[in-house]
């Protein structure tokens, strides 16, 4: 199975007014698809971004012509209500001409908690987004809504402004209670770990004929200076060491920044591919292809480092490609 590589606007390290320039300047590259992270916070201090994704999607759909555009992952049950997610969804594929796919998730304390409703244990999270993807898809149906569940009530909604082409949703799991939870009702697979056993419980549960579409992420510190590249994701992306487990619970970048302070920075390059050794990356990426991901987003660490990424991409698609069928 091939492989397609993507490119993530990733909110916590860019400005608004760089991540639509960043987009064209994917599109240029080659690049099919661009993922967006939709986060109120950064994960630390260092980052120092975090811009509205909505609001920058539309003026990257505007900006753009080809590019596949997706939300990796937008939290449905908290700083959002799912009808208000899915009329952004709806209007945001109207205003991309179809190239929109909606990537949902349970979300994180570090983002959602702001509203001030607290943090829900995680069985209650995963009650609220089943009730959340049964509102969204309904609403993608057309026609008036009228929902009552544990966690939402919806009373009349209609969504009045829908596109030909029904928006694709994906779902972030991480185990079987995500799988078991978010398939039923999702179109493709969205996960940071190349777990193939997950990639085949997903394809048996999931609503889509077939094997599904499983879209994947990996940073990587791309850079000709390495040292620089690994101090680099060391200042941007240490946070990355403590798992999926840990990072959906802490509330704030000074958490992240407690909890990760004894990373060091040879723990991050053990993780995160660093320097220009376009062998490390092709093997970096390996366990996605071999555990059947279809797609693979790879993020660039560090928002004044784009440049000379998106510079090398060609070079670097052309490797993944040679590699992998991409």
């Amino acid at each position: 199975m091939s492989l397609s590589i993507g490119y993530t606007l990733m909110c916590e390290q860019s400005s608004p007014l760089d991540l639509v320039k960043y987009a064209r300047a994917a599109e240029d590259a080659g690049f099919g698809y661009a993922v967006m992270s939709d986060h109120f916070n950064p994960w630390l201090d260092e980052q120092g971004h975090s811009p509205n994704a909505w609001v920058t999607l539309g003026a990257v759909a505007n900006a753009t012509e080809r590019l596949e555009l997706m939300t990796y992952v937008t939290c449905p049950i908290g700083r959002y209500h799912p009808t208000v997610v899915a009329q952004q969804a709806a209007t945001l594929a109207i205003l991309s001409g179809g190239r929109f796919s909606l990537g949902l998730g349970s979300g994180e304390n570090l983002n959602e908690h702001v509203v001030g409703e607290g943090w829900d244990p995680v069985n209650v999270r995963h009650e609220r987004f089943s009730e959340a993807l049964d509102i969204i898809n309904q609403l993608f149906d057309g026609g008036y809504v009228n929902y009552v569940g544990d966690h939402y009530r919806v009373d009349s909604v209609k969504l009045w402004d829908l596109p030909e082409q029904r928006v694709p949703i994906g779902v972030a799991v991480s185990g079987q209670q995500s799988i078991d939870t978010a398939a039923p009702h999702a179109d493709f697979m969205i996960a940071v770990e190349p777990d193939a056993d997950a990639v085949s419980v997903f394809d048996a549960a999931t609503r889509t004929d077939g094997p599904a579409r499983k879209v994947g992420q990996l940073p990587i510190a791309w850079g000709a200076d390495k040292d620089e590249a690994v101090a680099r994701a060391h200042d941007q992306f240490r946070w990355f060491a403590g798992g999926w487990k840990v990072n959906s619970e802490l509330p704030s970048p000074a958490g992240f920044a407690a909890a990760s302070q004894f990373v060091r920075p040879e723990d991050v390059a053990e993780q995160i591919p660093c320097g220009d050794d376009l062998d490390a990356l092709v093997e970096a990426v390996r366990p996605f292809a071999e555990a059947g991901f279809t797609d693979l987003a790879l993020i660039q660490v560090g928002g004044d480092a784009q440049e000379e990424y998106l510079e090398a991409a060609p070079d670097i698609m052309a490797a993944l490609g040679s590699a992998f069928g991409s």
